[in-house]
């Protein structure tokens, strides 16, 4: 189990790296900046949690800061999970990649939302592809390293 469960954690980081990769590709190829909701979704949980981070420009860094951290834990934890729940038996990439991808982004999605930083039901064609193009990169990069480490 601690094998799989390191395994799972090794898989989710690298897959962590190939959706900030695509991310921060899609934002030099069309010029868009980073999106608010992982900062807001930070700010949120930190109000309710009755954590004070600041004023100004120390808000503002703490925000951003602590929601880079938030992306950091649902893909590792993703990834963790998966590694535990997979047990032994051999699961294709094709089908392992897509539902590590909606895993990743109902831990990134489902707060935002329940916070009620986002409404994906508002969101445009082009919001949902800037989500889910990097979730399966991090989907299929999970499964492909999952399975190359067994």
């Amino acid at each position: 189990m601690v094998r799989s469960a390191a395994r799972g954690l090794l898989a989710g980081a690298t897959g962590t790296v190939a959706l900030n990769l695509v991310t921060y590709g899609d934002m030099v190829l069309r010029g868009r900046p980073s999106s608010s909701m992982p900062a807001e979704t930070a700010d949120r949980l930190a109000g309710q949690a009755g954590i004070e981070l600041g004023d100004g420009e120390e808000k503002a860094g703490r925000e951003e800061a602590a929601g880079a951290l938030l992306g950091y834990v649902a893909g590792l934890g993703t990834g963790l999970l998966y590694g535990l729940l997979r047990g032994r038996g051999s699961r294709p990439v094709w089908l392992a990649g897509p539902l590590l991808a909606a895993a990743a982004m109902a831990a990134s999605d489902l707060p935002a939302t329940a916070l009620g930083v986002t409404d994906p039901r508002e969101w445009s064609s082009t919001a949902w592809l800037s989500d889910v193009v990097p979730h399966l990169a991090y989907g299929f990069t999970t499964a492909s390293v999952y399975e190359a480490l067994r």
